[in-house]
Order: structure tokens, then C-alpha cells, then sequence
């Protein structure tokens, strides 16, 4: 089996590539997989990390600003093109794979028109125009949530889950582990804050704001602040003991395990994941993603009663009195618990290779 997986610019479309690349070479030990990204992004390096060949498309995306750079796109994006034919051409794929990002357009393109079979995974509640564009083209459409026939022709599309890491979500017997590992107060409750790993200054500032308030009510905080905000958070919390800043967490089941409630963004992955950990969430989508995602992201679980949502722009003020009154809603943090773990897809990257398997019979 020959597979080439594009896409990327994010971990949230590498992290899925990866994963399913990884559950191909499982069950098909003798496939020959190619990832095609765009030069400069982070596929670039995070791929060949995960121990796979990678070839980067000089693509670039539109700048929302008025810029120079935005004249040359036309350009980059005929030479992807190009590209892209002449890697589908010598590498002769059984089947291509896009998992959104800059490169999977080209690519996909040059697949459908050269008649290989296709499959587009979707990771968002509400897809990117790049992968609209392509829905229209491709053999199956594989997504992680209900309610996409809006966007996509519906005979194509499976519900299939994101692709986790599996380690990320076993969290049985590991909350005293953790709670030790980050020495928290094991008769605390504890409140986790990931803004992701670059962080994201609103959340960050909130905390800062409420964390104090917080400890009045014996919640303390496990705080994940990214590279940015790490050394203003730390001269912060010297001696508050029941605030404990990283600024980067690496053990992100241990974190899990620990947490009582977590605040996050709503990006597709991080919300898979907290699906899978059946944790109460409080989601503050980014402002500064393509169409909004995060918001339609956080949306999809908050109609279904599954979390709940404060906006970037009222963070400030909100973000302390929602963590508060959770807290104080044993019902409520039942509730949440309950229907967030209803929404989790489990096996997913099983579940999008045995689509890929069944397109190839």
C-alpha cells in the first residue's frame, strides 16, 4: 500500500496525520506512507520527528491584512500545484489522505484529478474552505462531529472521532501519581488551565486576576501558561502555594488525572481529548483562528449541555465567576461529567483506516 498524508500547519492537523499514519503502518506493515506539507510550518520539522519522509509545497495563505506578501500567493499556489502533480506522478499513491492545512489543497487536487482515491478527515465542527472546496471532489469525508452534512454531500460523510494519543486519556489510578508529581494538595480541589502550548494571553490574564480569590475557596490551580506569559506568571505566584505555573506540560495525562475542572481553548483536538477524559470544561475559544472554529468548536458541546463557554472578550470579568459557581454546582460538574463524555469517539484513527481500507477493495 502506497499512502501520501497532506496537510499540517498546526499540531492540531499534524497530531491526527501522525496518528493515522502510525495505525497504517500497525496493520499494514509494508506501506510505504509519504507526508506532503507546506515549507516553513511545523510539519516540516514534527513529522520527520514521528519518523516519517516528508516533501513541503512552497504554498502560503492569504494574510488578512493588506500586504505585499499577499501578491506573490497566486504564485506560490501554481507552483504547489505544479509540485504536487509531479510527487503524485512519481510516487504513484494508492490512496491520498488530507487533514486540512495549506498543502492538502494542492495536493488533494492533483490526487482527484489524476483518479487516485481520496479521503479528506475533518477535525473541526465547522469545516475550512479548503476543505469544502475539496469535499465536492473526494471519495470520503471522515469528521468528528454530527450535523457536517450542512457543508458536505452527505453519502460521503463518516463520523469517525479525531485521532488521540492513547496514553493522554488512560487516567485510571493515576490521580494520586499526579497529584504528586505536581505536588498539589490532595485535599484541594484542583482547577487546570491549558491555553495551549504557545498559551493565550486573555486566559492567562484572567487567572492572574481570580487566582487569589480562587484559593479562598481551597481550589488551587494547575497552570499551564505557554513561553510568553511563563516568567510574569512565576513572579506572580512566588509564594502562593496553591498556585503551580509551567510553562509547558509534557505529562498531560498526569494533568488530566489531577484536574477537577479545566479551562481551555477550543481547539478540535483539545476538545477531542477532554471529550475522552470526561472532565467538566470551561472553554474560552481564540479570536484569532480562521471562521471563528473555536467558537463553533466549543458551540457543538455547550447546545448538548456539555460544557461550558466564556468569550475571549469577556474573559476577564466572566472567566473567575464561571470557575466559582462550577465549583460550587456539585449537580452541574455531574451534569457536564456525564454529556461530554457522551460526545467522546473512541478508536478513531482505527476507524478512519478501515474507511481507507474499504475505499482500496
Amino acid at each position: 500500500m502506497k499512502v501520501i498524508i497532506s496537510g499540517g500547519g498546526t499540531g492540531g492537523h499534524i497530531f491526527p496525520a501522525v496518528a493515522i499514519a502510525k495505525t497504517i503502518q500497525q496493520q499494514f506493515p509494508d506501506a510505504e506512507i509519504l507526508f506532503v506539507g507546506a515549507e516553513g510550518k511545523m510539519e516540516m520539522e514534527k513529522v520527520p520527528a514521528a519518523g516519517f519522509r516528508i516533501i513541503g509545497l512552497p504554498i502560503v495563505g492569504i494574510q488578512r491584512r493588506l500586504t505585499w506578501k499577499n501578491l506573490v500567493v497566486p504564485f506560490k499556489l501554481m507552483a504547489s500545484m505544479l509540485k504536487a502533480k509531479r510527487i503524485i506522478r512519481e510516487f504513484k499513491p494508492d490512496i491520498a489522505i488530507g487533514v486540512g492545512g495549506y498543502a492538502s489543497g494542492p495536493l488533494l487536487r492533483a490526487a482527484t484529478s489524476a483518479g487516485v482515491r481520496t479521503l479528506i478527515q475533518e477535525q473541526n465542527s465547522y469545516p475550512g474552505i479548503t476543505n469544502k472546496i475539496l469535499s465536492r471532489k473526494v471519495d470520503r469525508i471522515c469528521v468528528a462531529y454530527e450535523g457536517l452534512d450542512k457543508f458536505f454531500p452527505p453519502e460521503k460523510i463518516v463520523l469517525t472521532g479525531n485521532p488521540i494519543r492513547p496514553e493522554m486519556t488512560r487516567l485510571e489510578g493515576k490521580r494520586e501519581r499526579a497529584i504528586e508529581h505536581f505536588k498539589l494538595d490532595p485535599k484541594k480541589k484542583t482547577l487546570l488551565v491549558i491555553g495551549g502550548s504557545l498559551g493565550a494571553r486573555t486566559i492567562n490574564l484572567a487567572i492572574q486576576r481570580w487566582a487569589e480569590e480562587w484559593n479562598s475557596q481551597d481550589i488551587q490551580v494547575l497552570w499551564q501558561t505557554g513561553k510568553g506569559y511563563y516568567e510574569t506568571a512565576l513572579r506572580f505566584s512566588e509564594g502562593k502555594h496553591d498556585i503551580h505555573v509551567h510553562d509547558f506540560i509534557r505529562e498531560m495525562d498526569y494533568a488530566y488525572a489531577a484536574a477537577d475542572v479545566i479551562v481551555s481553548r477550543a481547539g478540535a483536538m483539545s476538545i477531542s481529548e477532554l471529550c475522552l477524559v470526561k472532565k467538566p470544561s470551561i472553554f474560552v475559544p481564540s479570536p484569532n483562528v480562521s471562521e471563528d472554529h473555536q467558537t463553533k468548536n466549543a458551540m457543538a458541546l455547550v447546545i448538548r449541555d456539555a460544557a461550558l463557554m466564556v468569550k475571549d472578550t469577556e474573559a476577564l470579568e466572566a472567566l473567575g465567576r464561571t470557575v466559582s459557581g462550577l465549583f460550587q454546582d456539585e449537580k452541574q460538574i455531574t451534569r457536564l461529567s456525564a454529556n461530554i463524555a457522551g460526545m467522546a469517539q473512541v478508536n478513531s484513527a482505527e476507524r478512519i483506516v478501515a474507511e481507507v481500507v474499504n475505499l482500496l477493495k
